[in-house]
């Protein structure tokens, strides 16, 4: 970002008369480069703080796209996106084009895994997550203690929300406190439904967090996990501040999830649907659109294409990945790619 012009100081003068920041927190903001892992509900109130705030580079990187049932909590999208079915880290790179020109903004359309973690968050000083899934999570701990940068854990559901820092070398990492993913019946939105004050409150946290890490006031990072349920009133804190002597993660520095052990090749989304991974294969999304038109309802863009048959909807990205709704039967998914994209 260049500096500031007037009009450009004028934006951030009440921000920059906060003690905690100040003209010099500032600069440093309008320096910064900030990854932000998932950019549905968390992650687009994240981003939009963040470029409210006026962090100079943003990296917002999703796999999924935009939908009607989207709008009650995400921010950053309206009726329009969800009309086109804009991929969501496009769609937030233009809302926040529109708010503050002065940002950067690199849409990243993947799916984060252990093949393009170092080249997508190259670069960035800090990343916040944002995403759906303890497997990507797992993956970003291991990639923050081997490259020594620091993220932010965060996550809501119905009224719930949580976040806790991890700093290498100085707090817990999300292996520490989580040794193992949580079993049996977890909660989602689709289950459990959401508040949008819940998904802002764990943004607003995560952003403020990671303001202080910018502008170098660390000695005020929280050090616990915070959790708090704002139906129930209930708030707690768990000790996160040292690191677990027996950790394999941190202590160890055994990156399994980093080496890609045991991850699954066609990952559940949570809402009734299935991932498939093929990004070996990229595919003409025109040429795609002219073959799946006699079979069903096609809708494409520059990004995507939706092709709808009977109870199943494929959403096809170019990088070859699918996400099939209206199935969480892995075979049935496996074949409908296979008949319609190719096996």
């Amino acid at each position: 970002m260049a500096a500031s012009s007037p009009t450009v100081a004028e934006r951030y003068s009440r921000q920059v008369l906060f003690a905690g920041i100040g003209p010099e927190g500032q600069a440093r903001i309008e320096r910064a480069h900030v990854a932000v892992v998932g950019v549905g509900a968390t992650g687009a109130a994240a981003a939009g703080l963040l470029a409210r705030a006026g962090v100079g580079t943003l990296t917002l990187i999703d796999r999924d796209f935009v939908e009607e049932s989207n709008l009650q909590r995400q921010v950053l999208f309206d009726e329009a996106d969800a009309r086109a079915s804009l991929p969501k880290a496009e769609a937030a790179r233009r809302k926040i084009g529109a708010l503050n020109r002065e940002v950067q903004v690199e849409a990243r359309i993947a799916d984060l895994v252990p093949g393009n973690i170092h080249e997508l968050l190259r670069g960035a000083e800090i990343v916040l997550d944002a995403t759906d899934n303890f497997e990507t999570r797992y993956l970003l701990n291991d990639y923050a203690i081997e490259q020594g940068k620091p993220w932010i854990y965060a996550a809501a559901v119905g009224s719930y929300a949580v976040t806790m820092n991890i700093l290498p070398g100085e707090t817990a990492c999300l292996a520490c406190v989580f040794p193992e993913p949580p079993s049996g019946a977890v909660e989602t939105c689709d289950t459990a439904g959401i508040l949008n004050t819940a998904v802002n409150l764990a943004a607003s946290i995560e952003v403020t967090e990671a303001l202080k890490w910018i502008v170098g006031a660390r000695d005020k990072m929280r050090r616990t996990l915070l959790s708090c349920d704002l139906w129930a009133n209930e708030w707690s804190e768990v000790r996160a501040g040292s690191r677990r002597a027996d950790c394999v993660v941190c202590a160890e520095r055994d990156f399994a999830h980093l080496r890609g052990e045991g991850r699954p090749h066609i990952t559940l989304c949570g809402r009734n649907s299935v991932q498939i991974h093929e990004r070996s294969r990229p595919v003409d999304l025109a040429e795609m659109e002219a073959r799946l038109r006699p079979h069903g309802k096609v809708q494409r863009n520059d990004l995507l294409l939706r092709f709808q048959r009977g109870e199943h909807t494929l959403t096809l990205f170019a990088d070859g990945r699918a996400i099939i709704q209206g199935t969480t039967d892995v075979a049935v998914a496996r074949s409908l790619y296979a008949k319609f994209v190719g096996s």
